[in-house]
């Protein structure tokens, strides 16, 4: 039974608060889908690591995280990953959210996505709302709130963050890929 996994304290508190202030650095957007459109299935701010400075180090911690859960748990075909770490803000001065999706896409990057990582970057205390939820049965489950916290699932999985009723929640997101599943 193919399913997410969850690994705590992958990366510190202290990690987690460095990664939002070198997110701040990079210039902010609003989240849209593969390909540029914006729409209203998703509300949140996001800022591409990659163009950040300092922030190298979070990739290479990154690339050991996956690595090992995927040897250990998920067993893919992966070969690299071609898009930079997203950090985003689901704010609840918009009601940020972003509807059940897959993180698999028509573009060319995009498709190829086999392995989606978020880190949960937000103390709990500091917002309510903001479930990531995901689907990969019959079963909703919901990712722990830890800061520091990872949770990997297939990219074919629905999910979704449900909506920020106070305060904000940040996420780092990204994709681990290969080729299309057989």
């Amino acid at each position: 039974m193919l399913s997410a996994l969850t690994i705590p304290d992958a990366f510190s508190p202290a990690e987690c608060a460095a990664i939002l202030v070198l997110s701040a650095a990079a210039p902010a957007q609003d989240a849209g889908l593969v390909g540029g459109q914006l729409h209203n299935m998703r509300r949140a701010e996001i800022a591409w690591l990659d163009e950040a400075p300092g922030t190298d180090w979070v990739m290479q911690r990154i690339i050991t995280l996956v690595a090992e859960a995927n040897r250990s748990h998920f067993g893919f075909d992966l070969t690299e990953f071609a898009e930079s770490p997203q950090v985003a803000r689901y704010g609840a001065e918009v009601a940020g959210h972003f509807d059940w999706h897959a993180d698999v896409g028509d573009g060319p990057v995009a498709r190829k996505r086999k392995l989606t990582l978020v880190v949960q970057l937000s103390d709990p205390a500091d917002y309510a709302g903001g479930a990531l939820e995901w689907q990969i049965d019959a079963e909703v489950r919901t990712a722990p709130r830890e800061v520091g916290t990872a949770t990997l699932f297939p990219s074919f999985a629905l999910h979704r963050v449900t909506p920020v009723t106070q305060g904000g929640r940040a996420s780092l997101t990204t994709w681990a890929h290969g080729p299309a599943f057989r």
